[in-house]
């Protein structure tokens, strides 16, 4: 190729591009080593942390269906203490009966008054009352030896947040798989070579993704979190209520905690996608996700950079990648096209067919190398391998578009979940609790006075019952003007020393 190149005068322009070729190779060989020798953490004999006693399972959820039932039973085969599950009000009914089906005495239903998936995390956050509390989708299947290994990574005292290996459950009963489905887990094949390469080379991770994710209760439990949490906004007035997985991976970065992903059979879960087209919307909201934790990771929060450079190499990456992928068709196109112009008694031009297939060939055989550990555990899933690549390329104009519609933030495959910020939604509710105690209070005054009682005696009376106004949701209908964290309004007071894990 370089020789062609030379002879029709094309090799300055082409050799950049294929010392990036030869890099993105070379980096490609160097994640595969990584992968290679990596090692999870094998659980102790007598490990500090026990599932019976210190974890609490927290599923936030508005349409659970039958396949909750599934889920919830391998959850408490690993013998969790209790399971939270956090759905809207008007959804309580139909959870408590698949709970009941289930096991009403280690599962419980919490309700937040609108759907909103942070304002329901914290919800299951407040509850909680062991040390570790693992956050689930309501259709993710576990191993019996999920939770094991979990709490084998936090016998490091300064471990913060531990994320699992996934893989595909098909939605067909069956067992079969749709070709969106067969997309979603090679995507899962590559994320799991990718984690498990950055774990093994700094104890970085890009994500740990909310499918099942464990963290120490203590951490989520300080205000300062739960307010940056909840007040999350893009560019300062978009609120954030999907990528609360991206955020938690960043809070574990910025406050000195370390993080871990147990990439083996024995913390492997089972999640199921869209088997439809509407994968697509799934693979939109990801990307923006990706797009909007990375600069801020990057260019905002920039602590990737000192303690996970290698990650941080690879956002970096990620960024040019949808321009690398695209250009090199062209190229191809434009060597095509300009090689028969220029062809010499030396050098006769091939014909466009010829090139056309060589190129698609390598294409498939670089994909199908990348692919290989999927294709050993499912050799008949090599029939999607085109589609993949097609995908590949949609998927490079999708980032390109995910880029340039950030402000985007609703979450596109379910409905009935709106774009509120979760910390109105709860002083939304606390303002209803404030004039449904006025009513009440008029109430019992109107009924004193008929009975001849003193009504400002009654009123202090019920006074006295105003529920317990949570200091989480006080104060916040004048947020101060401070500095922000990544974008989200900065809490009023927090600690002095936020970069120091503490245990205290």
């Amino acid at each position: 190729m370089l020789y062609l190149t030379n002879d029709i005068g094309l090799l300055p322009f082409f050799l950049p591009f294929g010392i990036i070729g030869f890099y993105r190779y070379l980096w490609f060989f160097i994640k595969v080593a990584a992968w290679i020798v990596y090692q999870p953490r094998r659980p102790k004999e007598n490990p500090t942390y026990v599932g019976e006693r210190d974890v609490t399972i927290i599923v936030p959820t508005i349409d659970a269906g039958e396949e909750f039932k599934i889920a919830a039973k391998s959850w408490l085969a690993c013998n969790p203490k209790e399971i939270i599950i956090i759905t809207e009000t008007k959804m309580r009914g139909p959870l408590e009966d698949l709970a009941n089906e289930v096991d009403p005495t280690k599962i419980r239903v919490l309700t937040v008054p609108k759907a909103n998936k942070r304002l329901q995390m914290v919800e299951g956050i407040n509850a909680t009352t062991t040390e570790i509390l693992v956050f689930s989708d309501d259709d993710a299947i576990w191993k019996p030896t999920m939770l094991d290994y979990i709490l084998a990574c936090f016998e490091d005292l300064k471990m913060g947040g531990v994320g699992t290996s996934q893989t595909v459950h098909a939605v067909d009963p069956k067992g079969h798989q749709t070709m969106w489905e067969i997309l979603a887990g090679f995507r899962l094949t590559s994320r799991n070579i990718e984690i498990a390469a950055s774990t093994h080379i700094d104890g970085g991770i890009c994500c740990l993704s909310g499918r099942t994710a464990a963290y120490r209760t203590l951490i989520l439990k300080d205000p300062a979190f739960q307010y940056c949490f909840t007040n999350d906004l893009w560019l300062g007035k978009y609120p954030l209520n999907s990528g609360d997985d991206k955020f938690l991976t960043r809070w574990m970065v910025s406050h000195g905690w370390n993080t871990y992903a147990q990439i083996c059979k024995e913390a492997e879960l089972y999640s199921t996608f869209k088997n439809n087209w509407r994968f697509i919307k799934q693979v939109l909201r990801w990307t923006r996700n990706t797009w909007r934790s990375d600069f801020r990771s990057l260019f905002t929060e920039r602590y990737i950079w000192r303690k996970h450079p290698y990650v941080a190499f690879t956002m970096v990456d990620k960024i040019f990648n949808p321009l690398t992928l695209l250009a090199g068709p062209i190229l191809v196109g434009v060597f095509a096209s300009l090689q028969e112009q220029r062809a010499g008694p030396t050098n006769p031009p091939l014909p466009a067919w010829n090139i056309a297939i060589s190129y698609i060939i390598w294409l498939l055989l670089t994909r199908f190398v990348k692919l290989f550990p999927h294709f050993l555990k499912r050799p008949l899933d090599i029939w999607v391998l085109p589609f993949w690549l097609l995908f590949n390329y949609y998927f490079a104009i999708m980032k390109i578009y995910a880029l340039f519609t950030l402000h985007e933030v609703g979450w596109g495959t379910r409905a009935g979940v709106g774009t509120e910020l979760a910390a109105d939604i709860g002083r939304e509710e606390k303002e209803m609790m404030k004039q449904e105690q006025h009513i009440k209070i008029e109430m019992s005054q109107m009924k004193d006075e008929e009975e001849g009682s003193n009504p400002f005696e009654s009123q202090h009376t019920s006074l006295h019952r105003e529920p317990y106004e949570d200091p989480f949701f006080a104060n916040l209908d004048q947020p101060p003007q401070l500095p922000t964290h990544g974008g989200s309004r900065t809490p009023p007071s927090t600690t002095e020393n936020h970069h120091t894990p503490s245990l205290l």
